[in-house]
């Protein structure tokens, strides 16, 4: 990896994965917060919050995957280039676009059972077992997040096949 880059420029994708991202910042301040008022009251006043727990593990959800695809845009991922000089530019190619046509087909299978998950968590009324929070909203954001992901792969993928991608 070169450095730093960015997919879609200024355009609605990098948009959408900036503003994607501001979700997931929120939910990490959230949770430095919450852990810090919770050890606290833990070891300081010996009430701990109840549910503590849950919420952190759904904010890590969110966290994560609202910031997956601003980190893909931007090559934020670890890359291993052992094979690049053996392979010569078009080995690279081929494996870059491999790698971008398997990982988007993942991550669209992922979006897809997301969404449908997230509808009927909204049907059913599914909710965490301690505090009853719903679940939808968290299963909305990993399908956002995977579907974002997804358009990225998609749009490094006509640029690497039209000659403008990142030349490693």
């Amino acid at each position: 990896m070169a450095g730093a880059r960015q997919t879609a420029g200024a355009g609605p994708l990098a948009r959408a994965t900036l503003a994607l991202t501001w979700v997931g910042a929120l939910c990490l301040l959230g949770m430095v917060a919450l852990i810090f008022v919770g050890v606290l009251m833990r070891y300081a006043l010996d009430k701990p919050i109840l549910g503590l727990n849950e919420i952190v593990q759904l904010a890590a959800v969110a966290l994560v995957m609202s910031a997956l695809p601003y980190c893909t845009a931007r090559g934020g991922h670890v890359g291993v280039d052992v094979f690049d000089r053996m392979l010569g530019r078009r080995g690279r190619l081929a494996g870059d676009v491999l790698s971008r046509v398997l990982s988007g087909y993942v991550l669209s299978v992922l979006t897809w059972r997301a969404v449908l998950k997230s509808l009927d968590a909204l049907e059913y009324g599914d909710a965490t077992n301690m505090l009853g929070l719903p679940i939808w909203p968290f299963h909305a954001i990993l399908a956002a997040g995977c579907a974002l992901c997804v358009l990225v792969f998609a749009a490094e993928l006509v640029l690497l096949l039209t000659g403008r991608g990142p030349d490693r």
